[in-house]
């Protein structure tokens, strides 16, 4: 399973839809608050340093970037949203992109929304659990950079989380939260498995296992 995604690669940027890979295999989409922690998240998960990478400057991420991980599976970085200095017009033909991408992608399989887990739940998040569940398409939250909360607050904020998702998402979309930080590694292990999951990565067993 890690090994799969350390295979990670970079081969495209679509600013269009056109710009797309052959639509086959499995993807799994990653979106996010453009300063949630979505590129380190990223990172180590795949155990990549620098797959994604991460800018001082928020937003300015403009393309849908595909990363392979062999030839049938994709992880696919979205362009991170709810960032006020991004011009009216960019932010615009992102969303354009991302919505079409929803629409298109028939080998999508599962989205990871990554929020704050000091502000979930904002309105971009609940737009993008929206869109998700039009697409018919279960959901994932990372709630990151948990280290800088108490341990009881961070899991007080992850209940929540999950009492929202079972309230709002229920009838629509799978939709399943954790706790996860990229510094401390935290909820590593659970995130890998979720992707294992949608993308049918099955874990190699040791001899005799």
């Amino acid at each position: 399973m890690a090994e799969v995604l350390r295979n990670a690669q970079f081969i495209l940027g679509a600013a269009r839809t056109n710009q797309f890979p052959i639509d086959s295999g499995w993807e799994v989409a990653v979106a996010g608050r453009s300063n949630a922690g979505k590129s380190s998240a990223l990172n180590v998960i795949t155990g990549l340093r620098g797959l994604a990478r991460i800018s001082k400057t928020p937003g300015r991420t403009r393309e849908i970037n595909f990363f392979q991980l062999d030839q049938e599976r994709r992880l696919v970085d979205l362009p991170g949203y709810g960032y006020a200095r991004v011009p009216i017009p960019v932010r615009q033909a992102w969303q354009r992109l991302v919505e079409d991408y929803f629409r298109q992608r028939q080998c999508l399989r599962g989205v990871v929304v990554v929020m704050d887990c000091r502000h979930p739940l904002t309105e971009f998040d609940q737009q993008m659990l929206r869109w998700c569940a039009h697409a018919r398409l279960p959901v994932h939250l990372l709630l990151t950079k948990a280290d800088k909360l108490s341990r009881g607050a961070a899991t007080a904020v992850l209940h929540k989380v999950r009492g929202e998702l079972a309230h709002s998402y229920k009838e629509s979309i799978g939709a399943t939260a954790q706790l996860f930080s990229a510094l401390k590694r935290t909820g590593v292990a659970e995130a890998q498995e979720k992707l294992a999951k949608w993308m049918e990565i099955e874990e190699k067993k040791g001899p005799g296992i």
